[in-house]
């Protein structure tokens, strides 16, 4: 894609409403954390964590990955404060490593976002309609729910982020409240076999396949990072999105940590692996009703569906912000950038994220992709992958914007961080790419992974994307070289 402007379109922009709220810390952390899913990851990831990954130990991954991005996150928010303008991973590595760079994280980052909220709009579509049957209603094909998903999401979207906010707080509070009383009941009743730090011993780490389990506990992640994108719209930003995002990626680490670990206790160490066998979909269902009864279940199975409504709309919200700051900095076309003159919404940019849900959600239904095994497995296993590289990418381009501008000489925060973030990224990345034929299920006749077509076919994705946005590098500073100069200032000022 190489769409471009005129110099004078971004030399002096017609003036245009600008994003505008009172996000404070909470109200961030309740958008990004949303993203997360915690519920979803709870009763989704982890069960498959125990089965595929490394059994017992998987807990213990959730808080490596959270040690891994607190690092990264320290480069992070030290470059945020040094570039005041919302646009997150493209505006970093562009300063840091300049415009070529910045317009290929810009499209990668575009394709993270976009396939972790395809996959989840295919999983929500899923539960709903497995639910409404469960309970003797029309058995409906999952993606008219999902399509229905998507224009309810659209619709709030459009309006002013403090509705979005508003809503996801209270899904959040309620899917985060049911998962602590559950924790709250397996450690009041002792568990099955005890409560025990066996989890987190070495030989139960490092036991199974940690890759795997390494590649789900990374995944459930994806979202903490989109903090800074909400900088237009935060109150005094240089305090808010600091603290969101260092509560944001420490809470669910250490929520999920102890979630996961409450699951194993309620099972035991020796039986938790077995009962995920069983059903790994409904296994935090039937720890519930175990523990919490009739009722904790009936609630517990509501807010599973709630947590998927909250994460495909806060996603939403970020792709919008995303694509209005790429269209200010003269990457995509200026209507893109425009924002609702009542609402301060990027109401086009919304628009344009709903329909291309919309129409790709269509496009599987018609292929007969499988909602679960095809669009949610495949599209986050890529959006898995994508957002460790371009976190990578990002904590490189830390390291040289200040060893180029000295604007921060702390040690800790502007290079010892970034590079133990990187190491632990780029590690990160290795694993899940080995392992990523497992997810789309190209293994051979003994259960080993081989890199078939559809790996070939998803990863390539991981490829492209980068590569359109060289190509508009080079493309912008042949035919429009004021344009492609004035780029890094527009995203800066």
């Amino acid at each position: 894609m190489t769409t471009t402007r005129e110099p004078t379109d971004i030399a002096n922009p017609p003036a245009k409403a600008a994003l505008s709220g009172s996000l404070g810390v909470g109200s961030i952390v309740f958008m990004v954390v949303a993203a997360a899913a915690p519920l979803t990851v709870i009763g989704g990831s982890a069960p498959l964590g125990f089965l595929l990954g490394n059994g017992v130990g998987f807990p213990a991954l959730f808080a490596v990955c959270a040690v891994i991005l607190v690092l990264f996150a320290v480069g992070l928010v030290a470059m945020t404060k040094r570039i005041p303008k919302p646009g997150g991973f493209f505006t970093f590595v562009g300063h840091g490593l300049g415009k070529p760079a910045g317009l290929s994280a810009a499209y990668l980052a575009l394709l993270t976002y976009t396939t972790i909220q395809i996959a989840v709009h295919g999983y929500v579509g899923y539960l709903i309609g497995a639910s409404i049957a469960a309970l003797g209603g029309p058995d409906i094909p999952w993606w008219i729910y999902s399509l229905a998903i998507i224009l309810i999401v659209g619709a709030l979207g459009y309006r002013h982020i403090d509705l979005s906010s508003k809503v996801l707080g209270v899904l959040l509070v309620c899917e985060v409240g049911i998962v602590l009383a559950l924790v709250i009941a397996v450690v009041a009743s002792g568990g099955q076999e005890g409560l025990s730090v066996a989890p987190f011993l070495p030989s139960a780490v490092l036991s199974g396949s940690p890759g795997i389990g390494l590649m789900f506990a990374f995944a459930a992640f994806i979202g903490f990072e989109s903090t800074v994108i909400f900088r237009d719209e935060a109150k005094t930003p240089d305090r808010t999105i600091p603290r969101a995002t260092y509560i944001a990626v420490i809470g669910v680490g250490v929520f999920y940590t102890l979630a996961s670990w409450a699951l194993v206790m309620a099972w035991g160490p020796s039986n938790v692996v077995a009962e995920a066998a069983k059903n790994p979909g409904t296994m935090v269902i039937t720890t519930t009703l175990r523990y919490l009864g009739p009722v904790g279940e009936i609630i517990l199975n509501t807010l599973l569906i709630t947590s998927m409504f909250a994460c495909v709309l806060s996603f939403h919200n970020v792709i919008s912000r995303y694509q209005h700051s790429m269209s200010n900095a003269g990457l995509l076309p200026s209507r893109v950038g425009d924002v609702h003159p009542r609402h301060l919404s990027p109401h086009v940019s919304s628009l344009i994220q709903t329909i291309t849900a919309f129409v790709l959600i269509a496009v599987f239904a018609v292929l007969g992709l499988d909602p679960i095994l095809q669009v949610f497995t495949w599209f986050s296993g890529v959006a898995t992958l994508a957002i460790a590289l371009l976190m990578a990418l990002t904590s490189i381009a830390v390291i040289v914007y200040f060893r180029t501008t000295k604007t921060d000489t702390r040690l800790w925060n502007t290079l010892v961080a970034p590079a133990l973030g990187f190491v632990g990224l780029v590690g990160s990345a290795v694993v899940i790419g080995v392992n990523f034929p497992f997810l789309v299920g190209d293994v051979n006749a003994k259960g080993a992974p081989v890199f078939g077509a559809v790996s070939a076919i998803l990863l390539g994705l991981i490829v492209v994307f980068p590569l359109a946005g060289l190509v508009q590098a080079a493309v912008l500073k042949r035919r429009n070289a004021a344009a492609y100069e004035t780029i890094t200032d527009v995203i800066a000022g």
